[in-house]
């Protein structure tokens, strides 16, 4: 009996220890930081978020890619890792554990007040990890809309809307599913100000001259 009971509590350490580790991962405020180190508080400029497209307004395409592709990364690492180091228990359910805790950790850091990103890069990273077919599926949606209106918040939210379908189709599994349409309503709610704009018709487009951009900001 005591042996059982110690492998139950290490095994229940483990699934905790992977929550804390992916969530504090995910709560590296990448923008944040990437903005402070130039001077500015990404909080307070454009949009006030802290996410890749808020920071290439800021200051630049590069540092919006870099903070881009080190988000997705946060989101990967964990989701990927983690089956690797604990291959005894059941993948799907710590890849979703890992996956809605380095989500969370960037929609909502502790050092930040609990204030961060929208979560599209780094759930597209977790997802890459974890369901790469729908997350194809939903980066060719996210690239089309893009190409045709310039809206990067508009691509993102068809991009999410279409990865539970494509999981659904993937892989038949009604949980998976289930979660993925979780995730898209996360970044949609997170968008609810976006939406707003768009249809306001205030939203900033990729590529418009500076001065537009300023004057609807």
């Amino acid at each position: 009996m005591a042996v059982l009971d110690n492998v139950t509590g290490m095994t229940t350490a483990i699934w905790i220890g992977c929550a804390v580790v992916s969530y504090l991962l995910g709560s590296i405020p990448t923008g944040f930081l990437w903005a402070r180190a130039r001077g500015i508080d990404i909080r307070v400029v454009g949009s006030g978020n802290i996410g890749a497209t808020n920071v290439m307004r800021a200051l630049g395409k590069g540092p919006g890619i870099t903070v881009l592709l080190i988000d997705a990364a946060k989101g990967f690492v964990p989701v990927f890792v983690a089956p690797v180091f604990f291959p005894r228990l059941d993948h799907d359910a710590l890849q979703i554990l890992c996956c809605v805790c380095v989500i969370a950790g960037h929609n909502w850091p502790c050092w930040l007040r609990f204030k961060g990103g929208k979560g599209v890069a780094t759930s597209a990273g977790a997802l890459l990890a974890f369901l790469p077919v729908p997350l194809l599926c939903g980066l060719a949606v996210w690239g089309v809309t893009f190409a045709i209106w310039r809206y990067v918040s508009l691509a993102s939210i068809c991009a999410s809307v279409t990865i539970p379908l494509a999981t659904w189709f993937v892989t038949k599994n009604m949980t998976l599913a289930a979660f993925t349409t979780i995730l898209a309503a996360v970044v949609v709610v997170k968008h609810k100000p976006n939406i707003q704009r768009l249809l306001a018709g205030t939203e900033n487009r990729v590529g418009r001259a500076a001065s537009e951009r300023k004057n609807n900001a």
